[in-house]
């Protein structure tokens, strides 16, 4: 076949997934291939940016600003957004390889990892994932609720999406109107009687892995109290010897800080958020009604492990706690694409720097790659997302480059485009988007707020004036 690469020819790629891993590998196919490429963008939702969107804190507004360079990517006449078309349902991968040389992955982690003890499913026990989702509107998770009646929540884990669940469940009504976390949940969240939030890591305040301007941030909520048990925040003899071994700054300034909280003397605000450290849930209690009441946790010590690392052994020391509401955020993990290779125990397409590899023989299957969360499981921070797409992209361009690619029977854009209208006809284009990012905007200049999103595709269609 002739190589695409010239204008008459161009290379044709389709991205699965419009989150940051998807735009970072567009950018860099645009900057990086040396011929003509054009770039078709899909996502199941009618929005673009995923992870920015849907993911981050509504109370993180600088870091969402990402979506800047991002925009900047989708205003090439090179790409096309095809909002509102999930892949396996409106286009399989048979559909892709008829109209594209290359399909890249970057369907990000969007389930939860289970704890697998006791009354883990009992009511009022919840993915951190699905209160996250509903907070920051995301359209299959609006229609959720959570009981916000209770006084006391435990978080299981502590890191940056555990931070960011308690910190909202402790933000003040005025501190969340300068968020654009979704209308309904201000609301709810304002009228919420919780008191009292326990947030639980199973190592201790050297392993945490929350950042230090976050542990800083939960020490200026407006509403709530941060505390730290003395005796808990104290490391333990190994984390000391591998503080001061292994000189990371940073490490030493989280424990130092979480030190300090604990010597600080609560100021008797409306709401007090707790860490507790070396301590891991063990099993949830009903109450007569069935939902979540009381949790039973191990104390843990740390030991060492063959490879030098630090983990947690459970003591014979148990714990219990009344609670009325429990979040886990114990990880993220990817769910599996319909003919597309995945590693079930890792949660991840299954590859090799980003080329998909058959399960079989372990060969790279011409034309699929992967970034992203998909790629390499739920690590980093958004950034991260940009050097692990441009090794996929490289690869891609490397595999172009030696004839490794699909042979697409109708490569030709018109064609692609006439697919997708066929089958999903209230598709989103970059354009579509763009006039509800507007509305957004303006409704929330209106509050005097950030942006008041739409939270349901039948509100995005409807003020695009389609039925």
């Amino acid at each position: 076949m002739t190589k695409p690469g010239g204008s008459s020819n161009p290379l044709r790629v389709a991205i699965i997934g419009s989150g940051p891993a998807g735009f970072y590998a567009a950018a860099h196919l645009f900057k990086a291939s040396d011929g003509a490429v054009e770039v078709d963008m899909f996502d199941r939702l009618p929005t673009p940016f995923g992870l920015v969107r849907f993911g981050v804190a509504p109370d993180h507004l600088k870091i969402k600003s990402v979506t800047k360079v991002y925009e900047r990517t989708a205003a090439r006449p090179e790409l096309r957004f095809w909002g509102n078309v999930e892949f396996g349902k409106h286009v399989t991968l048979d559909d892709l390889r008829a109209h594209y040389h290359c399909v890249l992955f970057s369907s990000g982690s969007q389930s939860d990892r289970k704890m697998g003890i006791p009354g883990e499913d009992l009511a009022r026990s919840h993915a951190a994932t699905e209160f996250v989702a509903w907070y920051n509107g995301h359209p299959d998770f609006s229609e959720r609720t959570f009981d916000l009646s209770v006084e006391r929540v435990a978080v299981i884990g502590i890191g940056n999406v555990a931070v960011d669940v308690a910190r909202i469940l402790c933000r003040a009504e005025q501190e969340l109107l300068e968020s654009d976390i979704a209308d309904y949940a201000l609301a709810a969240l304002s009228k919420s009687n919780i008191k009292e939030v326990i947030m639980l890591g199973r190592r201790g305040p050297a392993q945490a892995a929350f950042t230090n301007p976050e542990v800083k941030e939960l020490a200026e909520l407006a509403d709530a109290d941060f505390c730290v048990l003395p005796e808990e925040a104290a490391l333990d003899a190994l984390s000391q010897a591998d503080l001061e071994s292994g000189g990371d700054k940073s490490v030493a300034r989280k424990v130092e800080l979480l030190q300090e909280t604990s010597r600080r003397i609560p100021n008797g605000k409306p709401k007090r958020l707790t860490i507790r450290f070396l301590a891991s849930p063990v099993e949830l209690l009903a109450d007569e009604t069935g939902g979540v009441a009381r949790m039973r946790m191990v104390k843990n010590e740390l030991c060492r492990t063959e490879n030098g690392t630090l983990r947690p052994r459970p003591t014979d020391r148990f714990e219990e706690m009344p609670i009325g509401l429990l979040f886990r955020s114990v990880g993220y993990r990817g769910l599996p694409l319909p003919g597309v290779p995945f590693n079930d125990d890792w949660g991840v397409i299954l590859n090799e720097k980003g080329r998909i590899v058959d399960p079989e023989s372990g060969d790279a299957l011409p034309g699929l790659y992967t970034s992203g969360w998909i790629k390499r499981g739920p690590s980093g921070v958004i950034g991260t997302n940009k050097a692990d797409s441009v090794e996929t992209v490289n690869c891609l361009l490397q595999d172009v480059a030696a004839g490794r690619m699909i042979t697409p029977a109708n490569p030709g854009a018109a064609a692609a485009e006439e697919l997708v209208r066929a089958r999903q006809p209230a598709v989103f284009t970059f354009e579509d988007w763009k006039r509800v990012d507007a509305l957004e905007l303006e409704r929330g200049a209106k509050a005097g707020r950030p942006r008041v999103k739409f939270t349901s595709r039948r509100e995005m269609a409807a003020v695009l004036g389609r039925d």
